[in-house]
């Protein structure tokens, strides 16, 4: 488990948000309030299917990468100032520090999921990745 998750508060813009995940190269960041109650999880995909141009606005301005490119871009800086607060998973499947590693483990498969937050009584506590299990497989292995 990793005890310092990449986190940003509930309140955080668009550009926040995509500065903190291209900063900290993760897919998915948890959100929590400001006494660290955890609320949820904003994903790279989600955020960028957020600033994508539709096929519609792409054929009108020419149709081709470099104008896509451009409506992307532009589309991002429109959205820049606009809270996370409707991109939010806000039903994210989380774990808890007690639960077992193969339990986590098979969530993670069945789920498609990357990276799950631990929470403990409602509080960000940490996050656990796939690398971060198959970690653990391999230092118990090497201890037996």
């Amino acid at each position: 488990m990793t005890v310092y998750p990449v986190y940003i508060y509930e309140d955080a813009t668009i550009h926040h948000a995509a500065e903190v995940i291209s900063l900290a190269e993760v897919s998915d960041i948890m959100v929590v309030d400001k006494q660290f109650n955890f609320i949820g999880v904003l994903s790279e995909g989600d955020l960028l299917r957020r600033m994508l141009p539709d096929m519609d606005e792409i054929l009108a301005v020419g149709g081709t990468l470099s104008h896509a490119f451009q409506l992307f871009v532009q589309k991002g800086n429109q959205l820049a100032a606009d809270p996370i607060g409707h991109l939010l998973i806000r039903d994210a499947i989380s774990v808890k520090t007690t639960d077992e590693v193969a339990e986590v483990a098979t969530i993670m498969v069945q789920k498609q999921i990357r990276r799950l937050p631990v929470v403990d009584n409602n509080k960000l506590v940490g996050s656990i990745s796939r690398a971060d299990i198959c970690r653990a497989v391999i230092y118990n292995r090497n201890r037996g």
